[in-house]
């Protein structure tokens, strides 16, 4: 189970370049940030595909996009200095809290 984990984590990273090259291509205008956006979106949807052979669809989900929000939120500041205050912040704890008591106390996290 842990490597369905890893490929989730994986698909969770390549979406998080997704969203960060769409920023960067800046409306499609820029050939190589495109490319990544393709290339990323792509490889995250290749990747939780093969999660959803050994996860339910609604628990895959909820973990690559709360997962993939934190990401994004956190590359936006890196990259393209986008501020997050505290209320984002606080939001984003509690959707991580959500994923961990999903993962920690949930019968449907796996088959």
């Amino acid at each position: 189970m842990l490597k369905v984990y890893l490929i989730l984590l994986l698909a969770v990273l390549c979406e998080g370049v997704g969203s960060t090259c769409l920023q960067a291509s800046q409306q499609f205008t820029r050939f190589w940030p495109s490319v990544g956006v393709v290339a990323g979106f792509g490889s995250a949807f290749y990747l939780m595909m093969i999660v959803l052979k050994y996860m339910p669809l609604g628990i895959t989900y909820a973990i690559w996009s709360g997962l993939g929000i934190c990401l994004t939120a956190f590359l936006g500041w890196l990259f393209f200095k986008q501020g997050v205050d505290f209320p984002a912040i606080l939001g984003m704890a509690l959707i991580v809290a959500g994923i961990v008591v999903i993962n920690l106390y949930s019968k449907t996290a796996t088959h």
